[in-house]
């Protein structure tokens, strides 16, 4: 048995309606399902292979990963989105006025990358692997 990828992140968001509008402007997801469990509003959001499974859950406290660790406490620093298009990216970056943290892009052995926050604070990294390909030294 091998697993063939991520199927899904599962995130606790403040507001249901902003993160669905959100992600379909930037990364041009979509709300493919939606429903209510224990008076939680949830759904998943999908742009391309990846997916998002939303809870809205507007009373609690995002804490990042530096608050996180100075408790004791595990935490997801961020997670990645791969790109193809520098250009369309770059272009979304301006249009929907993005703040890019680590003042700007990152580069790595064998990609660029830039990291920005979500409506409720989650980190991103968006990955451009050079030639569209994924490798490692």
């Amino acid at each position: 048995m091998r697993v063939k990828h991520l199927d899904h992140l599962n995130l606790s968001v403040a507001d249901f309606e902003a993160t669905v509008a959100w992600y379909g402007r930037v990364f041009d997801f979509e709300l493919v399902e939606e429903s209510v469990q224990d008076g939680v509003r949830w759904g998943v959001i999908k742009g391309g292979e990846a997916m998002l499974c939303i809870y809205e859950r507007p009373g609690l406290t995002k804490l990042d990963r530096f608050q996180l660790a100075e408790k004791g406490l595990h935490y997801l620093a961020h997670f990645g989105l791969r790109i193809t298009d520098e250009a369309e990216w770059l272009e979304t970056v301006k249009r929907e006025g993005l703040e890019i943290l680590y003042d700007g892009p990152v580069r790595w052995p064998h990609a660029t990358a830039w990291y920005l926050l979500d409506p409720t604070g989650w980190e991103i990294e968006v990955a451009l692997w050079d030639d569209d390909t994924v490798a490692f030294d």
